[in-house]
């Protein structure tokens, strides 16, 4: 399937980027939105499309688009996995922009069609002025410690290690709109309203590009070697090539969160009845020279494994052919080298303190 194709299986998802812009007050940007009457505060960003190469791209091409500036990328702030109307899953990925100086500013030329107008909020008019998921995304992003970061978020509630920070978990702001941004102001009285959208809002996200995801765990042994599954052969040119990679797969994103399906995956491979632990990286694949919808791989922290464990994995006849422990040098020669990289990335992040490590085809996005 391609990725202008409409997904037809339920594993396609939206994908999305926006950005935080801080002041020097500890204020944040949002943006009136001209188009929406019913929602018309947002933070700047948009949808991501084929010719972006990562979320991160997306983030950078829709700033330059909105505001009419290249902005300048910290670190990723959050990535939340939310279902839009009619049930339309969606990954969101939210940037901190390096602080807008004055003189950025007064330079922004927005594009009118896109941006009515802009003004700086605190955290709490941010929260009022905001639609309600997107109001729990921003807040979570700033009441959190920047150390804590990324924040991993399902359906723009704390998952993982964010349940974690108490911070996080304040209360959800009352939705006011514009009325919490006044600095905004609203649409001038003869300002006509704008022209209805050539499709229906559930029919335009139905034709969106779209992306995959895949969920997958790392599991050790008190030796520090990874467990790794080798696939069954299939048709196609690498369908003869032993194909080892972590355990776990596909999200049925129609139904299922990135979570839900790691426990599920590790449940049909291996036998094993265990939660998923800290994300330890979401790694975006782009599209492949064939135009193959790219892939946004989740990696959760599944622990350490016990000699009980190995000896009750009952692998499905039907996908996996044999698992292995391999210390990382066996794992270096049997893995691609994407996988490989991926894989030493979460052994790294497994390491240190905070949410995951964006990846690029397995290595770390600057």
């Amino acid at each position: 399937m391609s990725a202008k194709g409409t997904d037809v299986d339920g594993r396609g998802l939206l994908a999305a980027a926006g950005v935080l812009f801080p002041d020097g007050r500890g204020r944040v940007m949002v943006t009136r939105l001209p188009y929406d009457r019913r929602h018309p505060v947002a933070i700047p960003g948009g949808g991501w499309e084929p010719q972006d190469g990562s979320p991160r791209e997306t983030a950078l091409r829709e700033i330059r688009e909105e505001l009419g500036f290249t902005p300048r990328l910290a670190g990723l702030a959050c990535v939340d996995w939310v279902v839009l109307g009619g049930g339309q899953p969606i990954v969101a990925y939210v940037y901190w922009g390096e602080p807008l100086t004055d003189a950025q500013v007064a330079a922004l030329r927005p594009d009118a069609a896109e941006v009515g107008g802009w003004a700086w909020l605190d955290a709490e008019d941010a929260g009022r002025a905001l639609p309600p998921g997107l109001s729990r995304r921003v807040l979570a992003c700033l009441r959190a410690p920047r150390a804590a970061g990324p924040l991993e978020l399902e359906l723009s509630l704390p998952a993982g290690h964010t349940r974690e920070l108490p911070e996080v978990s304040g209360p959800a702001a009352p939705y006011l709109g514009l009325a919490a941004a006044p600095g905004l102001g609203s649409p001038a009285a003869e300002e006509p309203p704008p022209p209805p959208p050539p499709l229906d809002r559930e029919t335009f996200y139905a034709t969106r590009p779209r992306i995959r995801a895949k969920a997958r765990a790392l599991f050790t042994d008190a030796a520090g070697r990874v467990l790794l599954v080798r696939l069954k052969p299939w048709e196609g040119p690498r369908g003869e090539v032993p194909h080892w990679t972590l355990p776990g797969g596909s999200v049925e994103a129609d139904r299922e969160t990135p979570r839900e399906a790691a426990r599920r995956e590790v449940r049909e491979e291996l036998g094993w009845r265990v939660e998923p632990g800290k994300l330890l990286a979401l790694d975006w694949q782009p599209l492949d020279t064939n135009g193959e919808t790219p892939v946004l791989v989740y990696v959760y922290d599944g622990g350490p494994v016990t000699a009980e464990q190995l000896d009750a994995i009952v692998l499905p006849e039907e996908e996996l052919v044999e698992w292995r422990l391999c210390a990382p040098a066996e794992a270096r020669e049997l893995l691609t080298g994407p996988s490989w990289d991926r894989t030493e990335a979460v052994l790294a992040a497994r390491e240190r303190a905070g949410g995951p490590a964006e990846l690029l085809r397995g290595r770390e996005e600057r």
